[in-house]
Formats: structure tokens, sequence, C-alpha cells
């Protein structure tokens, strides 16, 4: 099977000996001195895009993006939300560290290490901290 992003690749012999599909292409057939070998169709698929919902307040993210503004020192204006990577806004491995840190002493919970590793936008550390706040409740 032949497969490119967001689409679909559908080939099939005349012989029926490979079968294969794509989609969002046109038709096309090959052929030699007249005769068909090779034809495919190509149908459109409607783009798919994956929304989740966030579970934290939005007051807890407000407060997670001025840890975030404070440990990685960033200027006034420098837009942080939600959707804000860590990387993007220029923190490396220890910076992360300490931005967990922060939230850690801000909210009173502590995070696993294992948790941690999988925080890589305010929002996930938002979800986090609601679900460890919850827990500890």
């Amino acid at each position: 099977m032949a497969a490119s992003t967001g689409s679909l690749i559908s080939m099939q012999s005349r012989h029926g000996m490979a079968t294969s599909r794509i989609c969002s292409l046109k038709p096309v057939s090959l052929s030699n001195q007249g005769r068909s070998y090779l034809s495919f169709g190509l149908r459109s698929v409607p783009a798919r895009s994956l929304r989740v919902s966030c579970a934290a307040k939005p007051e807890t993210v407000e407060k997670v993006c001025e840890i975030v503004k404070k440990q990685l020192a960033l200027a006034d204006g420098t837009p942080v939300t939600g959707e804000s990577k860590f990387t993007t806004l220029g923190a490396d491995s220890l910076d992360t560290v300490e931005i967990v840190m922060g939230l850690e002493e801000a909210f009173g919970i502590s995070v696993e290490e294992e948790s941690a590793q999988s925080i890589a936008t305010v929002q996930d550390a938002a979800d986090l901290i609601e679900k460890l706040v919850e827990k500890k409740d």
C-alpha cells in the first residue's frame, strides 16, 4: 500500500495482482502501446481534525501562563496561551524542570517525574495541575 499525508492511493492491475489505495487525486490510467496495464481512481476524502477540550479552568491556565513567563523571564508583551509550547517559548529541559518546580510550589502539589515528562504545553501543565489538585482534595 502506498500512502501520503492526507491521501489514500487505490491501484489495481488488470490481472488483479496488486491493490493499494489513495484519495484526493484525479483518475489516472497507465498504458503501453494502446494496452492499459494499470489504472487507478482517486477520490476526495474530507480532512479531519481532532480537537481536545481542555479540562483546566481558565484561571488555572492563566496562572500557569504567568509562572511560565516568570520562569523563562519573558518580556511583558510575549504572548503565552494554553497552546504555547515550552520549547517554542525557548525553554530547554532545565527550564522545564524549573517551571514544574514553580508550579508545584504555586499550587501546593507534587508532580511525579513520569507526569512531568509528558508536559509540553501550558495546557498540558494546567490539565495536570487540575487533576493533581482534585486528587489532593
